[in-house]
Formats: C-alpha cells, sequence, structure tokens
C-alpha cells in the first residue's frame, strides 16, 4: 500500500474540492495550465509526410512552429479546411490527415511563415 506522502498529499478537500497536484491549488484556481510556455524554435517549419505507425495512412505533421496552444489549433483548423481533411494537434505540431505537403507549405507561406519540407 502507497503512503499518503507518495500520492503528492491533499487529493480533495470538503473547502474547495478537487486538488490540483502540481501546484496543490484547487482546480478553479489552479496554476499549471497558465505557466505552460511557448516552444522555442528556429523559427521554421518543417512539414513532413509519415506513415510509420498509422496502418499504412500517410499524415503530413508541421512542426517547429512557436505558436502558443490556442493559436496552434486556430492555424490547424484553417490548414485543415484548406486541405479539406481531418486532423489534429498532438504534442505541439500539426497533424493533418492525407499527403498535403504542397497545399501546407503554399498555405503557411501566404501566411508568412518560413517553411522548410523536411524528410523524403
Amino acid at each position: 500500500m502507497k503512503s499518503f506522502s507518495a500520492l503528492g498529499g491533499l487529493v480533495y478537500s470538503t473547502d474547495s474540492g478537487r486538488m490540483c497536484p502540481g501546484c496543490r491549488q484547487p482546480v478553479a484556481q489552479c496554476q499549471c495550465a497558465q505557466l505552460k510556455a511557448v516552444p522555442a524554435g528556429d523559427g521554421i517549419a518543417r512539414v513532413q509526410r509519415e506513415t510509420k505507425g498509422r496502418g499504412g495512412k500517410a499524415v503530413t505533421v508541421v512542426r517547429g512552429l512557436a505558436l502558443d496552444a490556442e493559436a496552434l489549433v486556430a492555424l490547424a483548423k484553417r490548414l485543415k479546411a484548406a486541405c479539406g481533411s481531418g486532423g489534429t494537434v498532438k504534442d505541439g505540431q500539426i497533424e493533418v490527415q492525407g499527403e498535403h505537403g504542397d497545399k501546407i507549405v503554399a498555405f503557411l507561406q501566404a501566411e508568412g511563415f518560413k517553411v522548410k519540407r523536411s524528410g523524403g
């Protein structure tokens, strides 16, 4: 059985409800989400086609964009609409379903980003 201190201390309080394990504040007043910084990059967006781990299906991945989470999600939405396909934002990178490298490079250059094709 784990000790109470190994669990990270207070987990629930009747006064304020659930507690954040990181900052030990009530979840409504948690400061952990606000501390996430914009990832540092070299200012070059890299566009790459990947199939590894996806059952042979191609996905176009955009890495290296130095944007915060909200701006990245908004850019991903515009990219998906321009390509006419689905996708997601994972770990600070945009994944668009299908092989859309040329469309994405042209779109990002029109938006003012420095873009390079990466991979094969």
